[in-house]
């Protein structure tokens, strides 16, 4: 099977598996593991902000995010077909006791003016604005971009109302490896920041958060509440170290295995790319096909390729280490004898 149906299914490299048998360790609750500070201390100078946490997903990171910067009964601003609002099972509203106020995006970038219409003003009869999420770079949006000035737009009106903003960036380094412009570049522009280990980096498994000290001391309080205080978690950070340190900048390669899957299905009869291809994902919408996209991701799958729906007639191919490009070349080729039947 030639698998594109997320960055998510990678698996870890030799270098990962040694690095995780290796791995010296010791209890992460206590502080202990070395492995772990070593991970956060680099993810943390990475980032651009004074320390960051170790967690075991992005989902987990995000909710520990909401947690933190809001009390129950607040409010909170974010894209409407975000991560956070869309893939995390309404646990922004189960755990923190928060509503959530979706703006409507451009390519999943909200309009700075927008937001500060949003924000609530003094009155008895509103929610207060607690926190502003962004998510960069945007999954349904086709793995958008965000723009910085748009980033730098909402932060700036962000503080003028004292609000923090959290950057949902669980593949904010393909954001970065596009861009003429560095991590911190990105992260100047919020307070705090979730990146994920285990998509196109390839570790099998953790996230990071990263803020002030301050947040991330009661943050760490907040993952121990969810039941993310590991002990020996040593094996998975050291996979997780590599990862950050020495897979971002292949990602460049993921983005062009996604043009050139691109510009192959664009050329295919009865196939429209529905999004531009910033990054590593690429949506086709097959309706002129008189086709579902579950009755069209069913026929790929018997053809030996795995996608995902993405909407009544969108399907989602996400590109990723584990698929070489003589692959992408592959699927296109089996596309078009697919549909040309």
């Amino acid at each position: 099977m030639i698998d594109l149906r997320s960055d998510t299914v990678t698996k870890p490299t030799e270098e990962m598996r040694k690095a995780s048998y290796e791995a010296e360790v010791g209890d992460d609750v206590y502080g202990e593991d070395p492995t772990v500070l070593k991970l956060e201390e680099a993810a943390a100078e990475i980032l651009g902000k004074e320390a960051a946490l170790f967690v075991t997903s992005g989902t987990q990171g995000n909710q520990i995010a909401v947690l933190t910067h809001t009390t129950p009964g607040n409010e909170i601003l974010l894209e409407e077909e975000s991560h956070i609002f869309y893939y995390e099972s309404g646990a922004a509203s189960a755990f923190a006791g928060v509503q959530t106020r979706t703006i409507k995006g451009e390519r999943g970038a909200m309009d700075p003016l927008a937001i500060a219409a949003a924000i609530r003003g003094e009155d008895q009869h509103f929610p207060e604005t607690g926190l502003i999420c962004l998510e960069n770079t945007h999954n349904r949006a086709g793995g958008a971009i965000l723009p910085l000035e748009n980033m730098k737009g909402i932060y700036e009106i962000a503080q003028k109302s004292n609000i923090p903003v959290h950057v949902d960036g669980a593949r904010l380094f393909n954001a970065v490896a596009n861009a003429p412009y560095s991590m911190n570049d990105f992260t100047q522009y919020c307070d705090t920041v979730q990146v994920c280990l285990s998509k196109g980096l390839g570790a099998p498994v953790g996230s990071i958060i990263a803020g002030d000290k301050d947040f991330i001391k009661k943050a760490r309080k907040w993952r121990k509440r969810l039941g993310g205080g590991l002990r020996q978690v040593g094996v998975i950070a050291a996979p997780g170290f590599i990862a950050l340190t020495k897979m971002r900048e292949r990602l460049s390669e993921d983005h062009e295995k996604a043009i050139e899957l691109q510009a192959g299905l664009a050329n295919t009869k009865g196939l429209e790319i529905s999004n531009t291809v910033d990054t590593n994902i690429v949506v086709v919408n097959v309706k002129d096909l008189n086709v579902t996209s579950d009755q069209f991701v069913s026929a790929l799958k018997e053809h030996g390729i795995l996608a995902v729906t993405f909407g009544p007639t969108l399907v989602r191919f996400v590109t990723h280490y584990d698929v070489t490009m003589e692959q992408i070349h592959e699927v296109v080729s089996t596309v078009n004898k697919m549909i040309s039947k």
